[in-house]
């Protein structure tokens, strides 16, 4: 919008929520439906257009997906030939609208008017509706940022706590947890979207009893249930992100399934952390639920108590603590081959709830940047496995068929899940679908 003056971009509830609000679009009125107008998440898609194919930018409504490009070419939003947010929205990725803070809330508001059921539906609109829409289910939808850099957090105090008991009888829960958010670097590379076939990794492994180690094939594969942010604005290197500046700097979010090695990690991870055992395939799900379409379900920060001490103060903000959680319930599926071939529906293995994290997004930008590390439009950071106080709410299959410690002071035997096949998990077999879903 070359001469255009933007609004500022601002957090909280606005008319775009309202949740009387309804669509041309029939299925998303469905009460049932992932994808109401309220939310209208961010996707790319490959398409054919003026004889040539490639990606386009989308949103998804109901059981369709919009064509964002045929909106801007439309005018929708603004002059094609003159303004910088349609010309912005006909690029292959989001990431430039990611890093432009004050055209969220115009994208959003401008979509949400084209597709509200007490839009204008005069004869050009009603063949822009025909145009700029197609069918989900016929859509192949792709990456829809480019991930550069990627970085994987520990927020789970209940995870962290889970998997120390695990190694660390008597030490769970190391000294620095309750004061640093804990995080590594992964391996962008790796990163893959929904669908895509996992291959089992190779790597080194010891047997507890062995007096060296072997190279083979991973026997422990494991899924993490995980949210991740997609960051917004970004910084220059050498200027910390402070707590008053974190809002713009999460675009959206999106499921992230931080697959796991665990036999090859217990191996490698010692003095320097993940390697192989993580580096191989990271999931994505193909939609971006913006920071604005989720601000309805803020709830307050953990709830640290008296015995746990305060963060430090570049950590520690009052609206933070009142409004950096989320209240999202996170459930996951198994389909194993067979029951796929007997037609056997996937089983929920569980159900957690972002509410419980230790550490907010907001302190994980904040930390991770306070030593003048930049972020930069799309990098997508990971919230590590979101696991609950309860045995249904733990989101790995560490977790879930660990059944505690011995008298002996020593972890139990496995206790393996039980599928409607009769088949039974510790850890994943071949052929095995994992579904992750994510709901407010």
């Amino acid at each position: 919008m070359s001469d255009e003056i933007l609004p500022p971009f601002s957090s909280g509830v606005n008319a775009t929520h309202d949740p009387a609000l309804q669509s041309w679009v029939e299925a998303a009125n469905d009460p049932k439906s992932d994808f109401p107008i309220q939310n209208l998440p961010l996707v790319a898609f490959e398409a054919e257009h003026h004889g040539h194919t490639h990606p386009h930018l989308g949103s998804v409504i109901g059981d369709q997906v919009v064509d964002i490009g045929q909106l801007a070419e439309a005018g929708i939003f603004g002059d094609p030939e003159e303004d910088l947010l349609p010309r912005a929205l006909h690029m292959p990725t989001w990431n430039f609208i990611a890093g432009t803070p004050e055209l969220w809330s115009v994208v959003r508001e401008r979509l949400q008017g084209f597709l509200r059921a007490d839009a204008p539906g005069g004869q050009q609109a009603r063949r822009l509706r025909q145009k700029a829409l197609r069918p989900l289910r016929d859509t192949e939808l792709i990456a829809p940022m480019a991930v550069f850099n990627y970085t994987d957090f520990y927020a789970s105090k209940h995870h962290a706590t889970n998997v120390g008991t695990m190694f660390r009888p008597d030490n769970a829960l190391l000294p620095n947890y309750k004061h640093v958010p804990i995080g590594y670097h992964g391996r962008a590379s790796s990163i893959v979207t929904s669908g895509t076939p996992i291959r089992r990794p190779h790597g080194q492994t010891k047997a507890d009893d062995a007096a060296a180690p072997t190279f083979g094939p991973c026997k422990m594969l494991d899924y993490e249930m995980e949210l991740g942010v997609y960051v917004g604005e970004g910084n220059e290197i050498g200027s910390p992100i402070g707590k008053d500046q974190v809002e713009r700097e999460v675009f959206g979010m999106c499921i992230l399934n931080d697959w796991s090695a665990r036999d090859l990690q217990k191996w490698e991870y010692q003095p320097l952390g993940p390697f192989l055992a993580k580096n191989f395939a990271s999931t994505i799900s193909p939609y971006v639920v913006t920071l604005e379409a989720l601000e309805p379900f803020r709830t307050a920060g953990f709830s640290r108590g008296a015995s746990v001490p305060a963060p430090l103060p570049y950590l520690n903000d009052e609206q933070d603590r009142t409004t950096g959680g989320f209240d999202i319930t996170l459930e996951v599926y198994l389909q194993s081959a067979e029951m796929l071939k007997r037609g056997l529906s996937p089983v929920r293995l569980s159900r957690g709830s972002f509410k419980d994290m230790f550490w907010s997004f907001s302190q994980m930008i904040a930390h991770h940047t306070s030593n003048g590390c930049n972020l930069q439009p799309g990098d997508l950071l990971g919230s590590g496995t979101v696991s609950g106080p309860t045995a249904e709410s733990r989101g790995c299959l560490l977790e879930l068929t660990w059944d505690g410690m011995g008298a002996d002071g020593k972890p139990k035997p496995r206790r393996p899940i039980e599928l409607p096949s009769g088949e039974k998990r510790v850890f994943l077999a071949d052929g095995d679908t994992v579904i992750f879903k994510a709901f407010c």
